[in-house]
């Protein structure tokens, strides 16, 4: 399948998908005027800042978004999550580090399911951190409403959420919005300098990419641990949305949530994305009640339009070989991506990295400036299409089959819940013995 067959909205010819991943330290051609009111402020403008998902990442972006104020005046003004618990820590730690740029009364703190949309309402740049699985519909509202956005990664658990992420990033684009995704390595000097080098021709054509997230077993969320803390039975939406990432409708599977910088990083170098993908996964050590559905290990082979393959890895597997890494193969060396260096033909080359800003905050701080100088600044695409990439890699291992991106992003298989409320019912349950499903490559649809 070449890239023609993709849906037009999500197609990005390799020309324009380089400019724009590798302006983000340089600086981009100034964008057409906003039609939406706070679609440019000025330097002296104070910007309002509306934090969804008060996790630690939603802190941890909060927290740079406010250390942008170099640039201009921001300030937190509300604030919005699931679970107030999690939202007073945040503030807490917001309030004793930035003092008067928090400036969020409870009544512009909202808990609960819908309480992202009356904080969006009061701000222009929002903040977008819930789990994965909400982004969709979270990104609709802040681009119906004329916000800019900065959304982490990935946007989406399922390809109908690609398909409403894309939808509201076209949006985004006709109303001349900013959005920042986060996928920092784009905004990391090791890597724009790097992989620079790489499209200038430093190995030849790019034959053959291989990346990695091998490492262990991030946090878990027990049952009876949750329990005693709240001291009270807890339901099945409230145990699921506490203990997300074992969940493939709020995280995707960590071959999303995780793995997706890496593949990001190989269509990067590429400056395209897969066309279809096969590959092999499944739970052979990490299991239990509290592990829910989601693989320990995938594998996948990726394959471009020009047959060139990416190779992939991600394994949650305590004592095993560990590596967080990108690598490339052209017909003229081979780099280390993720390592900073090139091995050409008689060349060698380094980037040393002494100096270079923390990529988690120059993220911030290029969406701010673009904001206020009016210049383009929008990742949501790329955002949407190296989470698809992700995607297409669960669906070829929980499936067992070879599926193409068209396929996959045609999927009307949708894993988010029909109704949300925390007496509602997710589409996945335990059963008689508190085990929840494990797909079953050979039997399991994804398409």
């Amino acid at each position: 399948m070449k890239e023609k067959s993709l849906p037009q909205d999500s197609v990005v010819d390799r020309r324009s998908f380089l400019k724009t991943s590798s302006a983000a330290l340089a600086g981009v051609a100034v964008s057409q005027l906003a039609v939406d009111r706070f679609a440019h402020a000025a330097a002296s403008d104070e910007l309002k800042i509306a934090l969804i998902g008060c996790g630690g990442r939603g802190s941890g972006a909060a927290d740079q978004a406010l250390n942008t104020h170099g640039l201009g005046p921001v300030k937190l003004v509300a604030v919005a999550d699931a679970f107030e618990d999690r939202m007073k820590g945040a503030l807490n730690g917001l309030k004793n580090k930035h003092g008067a740029r928090v400036d969020v009364p409870e009544d512009r703190q909202f808990v609960g399911f819908d309480g992202y949309k009356q904080a969006i309402a009061l701000a222009d740049v929002v903040i977008l951190a819930t789990p994965p699985g909400f982004r969709p519909q979270h990104f609709e509202e802040a681009i119906k409403l004329g916000k800019h956005v900065f959304a982490e990664k990935p946007v989406a658990t399922d390809a109908p959420g690609i398909r409403k992420f894309l939808a509201a990033a076209d949006e985004s684009k006709k109303k001349g919005l900013k959005v920042g995704i986060g996928l920092q390595r784009h905004h990391q000097t090791g890597y724009l300098e790097t992989i620079k080098r790489l499209h200038d021709g430093a190995i030849g054509d790019v034959t053959a990419l291989r990346v990695y997230w091998n490492g262990n077993t991030p946090w878990v969320r027990a049952r009876a641990d949750l329990e005693k803390q709240y001291g009270r039975k807890i339901t099945e939406m409230e145990y699921q949305m506490r203990n997300w990432y074992y969940f493939v409708w709020l995280c995707g599977d960590h071959i999303n949530e995780q793995h997706i910088h890496n593949i990001d990083v190989g269509n990067w170098v590429k400056g395209k994305y897969p066309v279809k993908a096969n590959g092999m996964g499944g739970v052979q050590v990490r299991k239990g009640r509290d592990y829910g559905e989601i693989f320990d290990h995938h594998t996948v082979e990726f394959v471009f339009d020009d047959e060139s393959r990416m190779y992939s890895q991600c394994r949650h597997i305590v004592g095993c070989w560990n590596s967080v890494s990108e690598h490339a193969h052209g017909t003229r060396g081979r780099a280390d991506i993720s390592g900073h260096m090139i091995f050409g033909e008689g060349d060698r080359w380094r980037h040393r990295g002494q100096g270079d800003p923390n990529p988690y905050q120059q993220e911030h701080d290029n969406l701010f400036a673009a904001i206020r100088n009016n210049t383009e600044f929008n990742e949501a695409h790329n955002g949407a299409m190296s989470t698809m990439s992700a995607l297409l890699g669960r669906m070829a291992t929980y499936s067992g089959k070879e599926i193409s991106m068209e396929d996959a992003l045609k999927s009307e298989v949708n894993y988010f819940p029909d109704k949300l409320a925390w007496d509602a019912l997710p589409k996945s349950l335990p059963g008689p013995d508190g085990m929840y499903e494990i797909p079953l490559p050979g039997l399991t649809k994804v398409v």
